[in-house]
């Protein structure tokens, strides 16, 4: 077998790169996203490493059980810090009707994952299941079209980041720039096209 030769910034293959594409952008929110295993293991259409590389104040970590982990533990533990999670919940704050209301750093831990993985990595994380929860709702149908979603609301980590960003600018807790911000979605759109263009040349048929 032929092993490709892969970038070790996007995890992509060097043939498929689109490092090209990044543009980081500098927020005030930190963003922690936690990528579970089998994420990683999608280096054809992840996009939880796109996010990690597109934000400047962001860190990502692989893992199921993130109880012991000592640099989340510090983040959480930093009293400077207001740390919340994105998942949704009755309790949630919706931030598409309130902000965020804190003088500390905001923190938002993101999980990148399926919705049945993502139960068990809160599940099972002590550290961060008792976290303030953060949610949205959006009418924007997701462009991941080489991937089925389990419903057509669900949005891609990148997607639903962007998103975030967008609302958090309407709540004055951040400040970026809209062009920007249209573009932080550039690299998971050109891969997006890259994959349907390989399906084209091999005549396999994709669902719309």
């Amino acid at each position: 077998m032929i092993q490709r030769d892969t970038c070790y910034s996007c995890y992509r293959p060097k043939s498929s790169c689109m490092c090209k594409y990044i543009k980081p952008i500098n927020t005030n929110t930190k963003f922690v996203i936690l990528m579970h295993p089998k994420e990683y293991k999608k280096t054809k259409n992840g996009t939880g490493h796109f996010t990690n590389k597109s934000l400047n104040n962001s860190e990502i970590f692989i893992g199921i059980n993130f109880t012991d982990n000592i640099r989340i533990n510090e983040i959480l533990n930093d009293k400077k810090n207001e740390c919340f999670i994105l998942y949704p919940g009755k309790k949630s704050i919706k931030l598409n009707e309130e902000s965020i209301n804190t003088n500390k750093n905001i923190v938002l831990f993101i999980i990148d994952s399926t919705w049945a993985c993502s139960k068990k990595m809160l599940r099972e994380s002590i550290n961060l299941k008792n976290l303030e929860r953060v949610s949205f709702q959006s009418n924007k149908l997701s462009e991941f079209k080489i991937k089925e979603q389990p419903a057509s609301y669900c949005l891609s980590t990148i997607e639903s980041t962007q998103y975030i960003l967008e609302l958090l600018n309407n709540h004055n807790l951040e400040n970026i720039d809209k062009n920007r911000l249209l573009e932080f979605t550039k690299p998971f759109k050109k891969m997006v096209e890259y994959q349907l263009s390989c399906l084209r040349s091999k005549n396999i048929r994709y669902k719309e």
